[in-house]
């Protein structure tokens, strides 16, 4: 049977992979065993996906970024050029600690910036917005905007990526899509 997903000649695919239909694995690209990859994703040049990491449908990698083992990714996640996640908080090279990796969810719609770092075993809402260089160091809201080394939070966004204002009544609207937006209690929810 003819695989339904291209993959670059000098890509590496260790056994055991699941990759969907339409995925595309550009050049020197190394998929490790028993990852699972969604239908239409697109793996840019150099990418290093660890054992067991589960991407989602339509996740877009960029070049450079490396995916370590523990990580999940839901639909339509964004993981900009040379953005890294790590999975074990005390890393030492004397001390074995393969099997303690620790975990780390992308919510759905979620865009991570180029050169970002995700430290290992914190979560990114759905459609959260990890600027540029940032160094996630904590849980990142649902819709958040999270920018600096530590991250911290300065915004909201929208699902198509634009910055959220608030009015009095807690209500903001995407400038683009027209989606309207509740903040509730630290909370941020569509509701259009």
């Amino acid at each position: 049977m003819e695989k339904e997903y291209y993959a670059h000649p000098t890509a590496v695919i260790d056994d055991g992979c699941t990759i969907g239909k339409g995925t595309k694995i550009w050049h020197f690209s190394h998929i490790m065993s028993n990852c699972v990859l969604g239908e239409n994703c697109n793996l840019g040049q150099n990418v290093v996906v660890s054992p067991e990491v589960v991407l989602g449908n339509n996740v877009k990698v960029q070049n450079n970024v490396s995916i370590y083992t523990g990580v999940i990714c839901e639909d339509d996640v964004f993981l900009g050029p040379s953005c890294v996640f790590t999975n074990v908080t005390n890393p030492r090279s004397g001390v074995n600690r393969r099997g303690q990796y620790a975990k780390t969810h992308v919510g759905k719609g979620a865009s991570i910036g180029a050169n970002a770092t995700i430290v290992c075993g914190h979560d990114i809402g759905k459609f959260a917005f990890i600027g540029a260089g940032a160094v996630v160091t904590k849980h990142v809201p649902d819709y958040a905007l999270v920018v600096g080394n530590p991250s911290k939070q300065i915004g909201w966004m929208s699902e198509y990526g634009h910055r959220l204002v608030f009015n009095e009544q807690g209500k903001a609207i995407c400038e683009e899509s027209g989606q309207q937006y509740q903040l509730v209690n630290g909370e941020v929810s569509r509701i259009s």
